[in-house]
């Protein structure tokens, strides 16, 4: 799988949820650029960054980078 289409569906939930790019960087407290070259597969996203964004969205880290098409999350463990 390509990087761009891996990580289209971050840009897929930000953009579903009429967020900017701004929005996500702010929760990731990161810069808009950075957020940026992650969408655009110019910079790998490191995992902490993956389990913010599919708590963020209610989903699976799985899903967000297209090894399930299953959306909804995973039974969180204690």
């Amino acid at each position: 799988m390509n990087k761009l289409f891996k990580y289209r569906r971050i840009r897929d939930f930000r953009e579903d949820r009429n967020l900017k790019q701004e929005d996500i960087a702010n929760y990731l407290n990161i810069r808009q650029g950075a957020y940026s070259n992650y969408e655009c597969g110019r910079r790998s996203i490191p995992i902490e960054v993956f389990e913010k964004l599919a708590r963020f969205y209610g989903t699976s880290i799985d899903y967000l980078v297209g090894e399930t098409d299953v959306q909804s999350p995973y039974p969180r463990t204690k």
